[in-house]
């Protein structure tokens, strides 16, 4: 621990500066007079800071990407459908970087359990999903599926459209009268599964955030759920909530 938060302080103060890569082992081992294993270890304890990714056949490298600032009292506003900004491009924009988004897969589900508890539609039911993957400054940073109800996807063909227009699918369902009054965000913290870890290029053990978002409409109905799995180490949640009822 003594050597892992000497390390930590040299990347801190900008002796390790960003993409630099960490002493190895053997340099360790020589530097502080330990064995193999607590050098070892003692760089793994910096993974969990966010500090170092790690590559294999390759070591451990000081990290580049300051964190995304996420702020759920801007991200979902109205104003910024209405400009023709979807929630991504808006946030990651903000911060000075380039957002870029792959379409994964567009289609009919069987829709999960959870999801379909949230959406309030029969366990196995077909609704439609649409998979992304978000980079920044073309590093993956978000993996996200929406699920919305077929009797809605069917309705509005833009939802199934690889591009659905300016605004994203929020624009595209306010503007077939499923205006939207109020969304929940349920946040989890864990670490990454190994699907998880290949798709964000993360290192093996790294955390990941995986928030549930549901968007209910005016009418009381929920006409979406995203589903998104976030690299903790390039975002911040910050939450407004206002004192009065």
């Amino acid at each position: 621990m003594q050597i892992a938060e000497d390390l930590a302080q040299q990347i801190k103060a900008g002796v390790l500066g960003p993409g630099e890569k960490v002493p190895s082992e053997s340099v360790l081992m020589d530097r502080y007079m330990v064995s193999q294993g607590t050098a070892r270890r003692a760089v793994a304890e910096l993974r969990p800071m966010g500090l170092i990714e790690t590559y294999h056949g390759k070591g451990s490298f000081v990290k580049r990407r300051p964190p995304v600032l996420r702020k759920s009292s801007d991200r979902l506003r109205r104003s910024h459908r209405r400009a023709g900004k979807a929630m991504y491009p808006a946030e990651v924009e903000r911060v000075g970087k380039v957002p870029t988004v792959r379409v994964l897969y567009i289609g009919p589900v069987e829709v999960p359990g959870d999801i379909a508890e949230l959406l309030g539609v029969a366990p196995g039911s077909q609704v439609l999903a649409r998979r992304r993957l978000y980079f920044s400054d073309g590093t993956p940073a978000q993996e996200a599926t929406s699920y919305l109800p077929w009797d809605i996807a069917q309705d509005i063909p833009e939802l199934s459209a690889e591009n659905p227009g300016g605004g994203g699918i929020y624009a595209r369902l306010e503007e077939r009268g499923h205006v939207l009054a109020e969304f929940t965000e349920i946040v989890r913290a864990r670490l990454a599964t190994k699907q998880e870890t290949s798709a964000l290029s993360l290192s093996p053990g790294a955390p990941v955030l995986h928030i549930t978002r549901s968007a209910q409409a005016e009418s009381g109905r929920v006409v979406e759920v995203c589903d998104m799995i976030m690299a903790a180490d390039q975002f911040v949640l910050v939450y407004r909530s206002l004192a009065e009822d």
